[in-house]
């Protein structure tokens, strides 16, 4: 059973979203907040293995919901749904946490078909969110030199941008999954992030998608 959080003000939209969960998760128990007062106590009240945020809520900031949860919930994977597609939303929300970020101008079935592709580790994001994210790298560039990068730390980065979970990387490297922690860890650090959107984004820039060409290594 999957648990879903749904953090949206407007009753026709959280009926719409509720359906597309429904699609995208074979089995889920869906839980509604209206307000971001409501959304933070319901991320106080219980675990979610999915939280669908809307940023501009009557009483504040989705992104406020968003850091309790990070904060709480770190396992909860949080998808802001929105209608704000601009630089600074999208950028504020993958800093402040967001594992993924949706355009709910979208149609339904390609948000059934971003919400279920999560299983397979690829980050949630609406085309054109994508291509904003990659133009704002282009003028901005990474947080942090490329340089300040170890040759282990980019085949990490490279691995994550694959889509890799962590158990998956360290199996590739040869190395235990307290070390791969490590290394992300830094990773973020270094590049000033904090989701495995930012450094999926991060790791196409910089080249980093393909696999180790010599199979597993030592530390």
């Amino acid at each position: 059973m999957t648990k879903i959080l749904i953090v949206e003000d407007l009753s026709e939209t959280r009926r719409w979203l509720s359906e597309i969960v429904s699609a995208a998760f074979e089995e889920s128990e869906i839980h509604e907040a209206a307000s971001m007062r409501a959304g933070i106590a319901q991320a106080a009240a219980r675990d979610y293995d999915v939280a669908l945020i809307d940023l501009g809520l009557p009483d504040g900031s989705g992104l406020d919901v968003l850091r309790n949860l990070r904060l709480l919930r770190p396992q909860t994977v949080c998808v802001v749904t929105t209608v704000m597609g601009d630089d600074a939303s999208i950028v504020g929300a993958l800093s402040a946490g967001a594992q993924g970020y949706l355009l709910k101008e979208q149609p339904q079935d390609l948000l059934v078909r971003q919400l279920k592709q999560m299983a397979e580790g690829i980050p949630a994001l609406s085309p054109s969110v994508a291509r904003r994210i990659m133009e704002h790298f282009k003028r901005t560039g990474p947080a942090a030199p490329e340089d300040d990068l170890t040759g282990r730390e980019r085949e990490v980065l490279g691995l994550i941008g694959r889509g890799l979970r962590n158990g998956e990387v360290a199996e590739t490297l040869g190395i235990s999954e307290n070390t791969v922690a490590g290394y992300i860890k830094d990773i973020y650090r270094k590049l000033g992030i904090s989701s495995r959107a930012e450094a999926s984004w991060h790791a196409a820039r910089l080249g980093l998608g393909e696999a180790p060409a010599s199979g597993k290594k030592g530390k």
